[in-house]
C-alpha cells in the first residue's frame, strides 16, 4: 500500500506527469513496445530516484511492460507530494513524501524493497546500501540493477573493487546518452532554474565559483557564462583544470576563490569542498548551493557551528549570521539544489536518460543470470538505439557511411 502525504493532490500530480509525457518521445516509443511485448510480466521492480514527474513517467513505462513497480525517492527534499500521489493513483506503489526525516526516509526505502524485487533502479546507492546490510534478506529474487548518478557509480566501483558487490549493476550514468546530455545540459539548465527562482537575483555581473569541472560542472559554468557571470572553477584534476581555463574560466583553489565569489555551486561528488576555512573568507551575503548528490559538499555543520544566528530568509534559503556581522546564505540545506529547490532536469533531457534506464533493465532481465557480481557499462547498441529514436523525434537526419567509406576507415590503404 502506498505511503504518500496527501492523495487529494493526485489530480495535480497526474497533470504534471501528462505534461512531461508529451516531451519524452523516446521513452514513449519504448513504452509502446513494452506495452505490446510485456517483457517484465511477473517481475517486480523497485525504483529509488527523485520523485518528480519524469521519474513517474519512467515508472509508468515499466508498468506498461508488465512490471509491478514500487517507487520511492532518493532525496527527502526532491519528492513532489502531488506527483507521488498522482503516480500512486495510476497503479504504482509509492512510498515517499517531501521533507521526510532520516527515519522516515529509511522506512520509505525499506517499504519499497519489501516486495522482494527482481530488478532495482538506484540513484546514489541507498537501495544498494540497504540490500547489502539490514535488507539483505529482501534481495533473494534480485537479478541486478541500474545506477543513475555519478556518486552512486563511485560507490558501486568501490564495492566491486573490495569484492562486496552483491549482484550485477549497470552503470547507466556513464552511458553517452545519459552523461553527455543529462549531466551537462540538464544540470546546466536546471541548477540555474532553481537558483534564479529561489533567490530572484541577477546572475549577470556576479562572480560564480563552480567546484568541480566534470560534466555537471561544465554545464553549470557554461550557462553561468552565457548569462554574463564571471566564472571561477576549482579542481583537483589537472586535465579538467586546463580544460576549464581554455573554456574561458579562471582556475584557482577554493581558498583563493572564497573571498571573490558571490555564488558558490559545488558539483564534485565528494565531501568538504567548502568548509569553515572558506566560510571565514567569504563576502557578506554570499550564496552557497550544491549540485552533487549528497549534502556533504558544503559543510553545513561547520557553517552552523560558526553562526551566532540561523534564520529563514526565503523559501529554501537559510541565513547564517557570523560573529563579525556577515551573513552567508545556504540554499536547500546544501542538498541537490536543482531538485530540492526546483523541478529537476528538462523533460527532453530525462527522455534520453530514462530511455537508457528502461532498456538497461530489459538487458539485465535477459542477461542478468549470466553476469558476474560486477559493474557493467551500458552496451553501445542501447546508446545507439536511444540516440536514433531521439533524432527521429527531433526530425533530424544524419549521413550514413558508404561501403567505400567503411572500407577506408577499416583499412590502411589510401
Amino acid at each position: 500500500m502506498s505511503i504518500v502525504r496527501n492523495m487529494d493532490l493526485a489530480p495535480a500530480g497526474r497533470m504534471k506527469i501528462e505534461w512531461v509525457q508529451d516531451f519524452m518521445p523516446a521513452l514513449s516509443a519504448i513504452r509502446d513496445r513494452f506495452a505490446e511485448e510485456k517483457p517484465f510480466a511477473g517481475k517486480k521492480i523497485t525504483m529509488s530516484i527523485h520523485m518528480e514527474a519524469k521519474t513517474a513517467y519512467l515508472a509508468l513505462c515499466l508498468a506498461a511492460g508488465g512490471a509491478e513497480v514500487h517507487a520511492t525517492g532518493c532525496n527527502p527534499l526532491s519528492t513532489q507530494d502531488d506527483v507521488a500521489a498522482g503516480l500512486a493513483s495510476m497503479g504504482v506503489e509509492v512510498y515517499a513524501w517531501h521533507g521526510a526525516t532520516a527515519e522516515e526516509y529509511t522506512e520509505h526505502l525499506t517499504a519499497a524493497l519489501s516486495c522482494h524485487p527482481d530488478l532495482i533502479i538506484d540513484d546514489g546507492g541507498d537501495l544498494l546500501e540497504l540490500l547489502s546490510g539490514p535488507c539483505a534478506h529482501l534481495a533473494d529474487n534480485l537479478i541486478g540493477g541500474c545506477e543513475e548518478t555519478t556518486t552512486g557509480v563511485h560507490r558501486l566501483k568501490a564495492r566491486e573493487k573490495a569484492g562486496v558487490l552483491p549482484f550485477p549493476m549497470m552503470n547507466v550514468n556513464d552511458a553517452k546518452c545519459k552523461h553527455y546530455y543529462d549531466n551537462r545540459y540538464g544540470t546546466g539548465q536546471s541548477v540555474w532554474d532553481a537558483v534564479m527562482h529561489t533567490t530572484n537575483l541577477l546572475v549577470a555581473g556576479k562572480t560564480v565559483v563552480v567546484g568541480g569541472y566534470g560534466y555537471c560542472g561544465r554545464g553549470i559554468a557554461m550557462r553561468a557564462m552565457g548569462m554574463g557571470a564571471n566564472v571561477i572553477v576549482t579542481e583537483i584534476d589537472p586535465i579538467k583544470a586546463l580544460e576549464a581555463t581554455m573554456d574561458g574560466c579562471r582556475v584557482m583553489t577554493m581558498l583563493e576563490a572564497a573571498p571573490q565569489g558571490d555564488l558558490f555551486i559545488t558539483a564534485t561528488g565528494c565531501r568538504d569542498v567548502i568548509t569553515k576555512e572558506h566560510f571565514a573568507l567569504m563576502k557578506d551575503n554570499a550564496f552557497l548551493a550544491n549540485a552533487g548528490h549528497f549534502n556533504v559538499e558544503v559543510n553545513g555543520e561547520d557553517l552552523e557551528a560558526m553562526a551566532v544566528r540561523v534564520y529563514k530568509r526565503r523559501d529554501e534559503i537559510m541565513g547564517y549570521e557570523l560573529p563579525d556581522g556577515r551573513t552567508l546564505n545556504l540554499l536547500a540545506e546544501g542538498r541537490l539544489v536543482n531538485l530540492a529547490s526546483g523541478n529537476g532536469h528538462p523533460a527532453e533531457i530525462m527522455d534520453m536518460s530514462f530511455a537508457i534506464q528502461s532498456l538497461s533493465l530489459e538487458y539485465l532481465l535477459k542477461n542478468g543470470k549470466n553476469l558476474q557480481k560486477a559493474v557493467y557499462e551500458v552496451p553501445q547498441s542501447i546508446d545507439d538505439a536511444v540516440s536514433r529514436v531521439k533524432l527521429d523525434a527531433m526530425r533530424l537526419k544524419i549521413d550514413k557511411l558508404t561501403e567505400a567509406q567503411e572500407k577506408y576507415l577499416c583499412g590502411w590503404e589510401v
